[in-house]
């Protein structure tokens, strides 16, 4: 089942539980049909490889895995600290992702 998450490809977050607790990084994949995203530098795997034409050597191969959207906090761009976000309407009746500690709009205005 598909759910909407709260944070898209592109956002800085910060991991709030699990073995990697407290860091941040940039999201890279979103996967709303699991709810997990990719975050560059956080739950990094060793993949163990077969030689292929991609990679002649094979060998032991480090990657991100998939965590949890619900681990993830965006951090608000001003204070540099995980927050929750809000819906705002703009004067031209969208609606955008603001920040609930500072007020900061997230999403870019086209």
């Amino acid at each position: 089942m598909s759910q909407k998450l709260h944070v898209k490809t592109g956002d800085t977050v910060e991991v709030i539980s699990g073995k990697d607790k407290g860091k941040q990084g940039k999201i890279t994949a979103a996967m709303p049909k699991e709810g997990r995203v990719i975050v560059e530098g956080v739950n990094v795997v060793k993949r163990h490889t077969k030689p292929s034409q991609a990679n002649p050597k094979g060998g032991i191969i480090e990657k991100e895995a998939p965590i949890y959207a619900c681990k993830v906090m965006i951090v608000d761009p001003e204070t540099k600290k995980p927050t929750r976000i809000k819906k705002v309407q703009q004067k031209d009746g969208s609606y955008v992702r603001a920040s609930v500690k500072s007020g900061a709009i997230l999403d870019e205005v086209r």
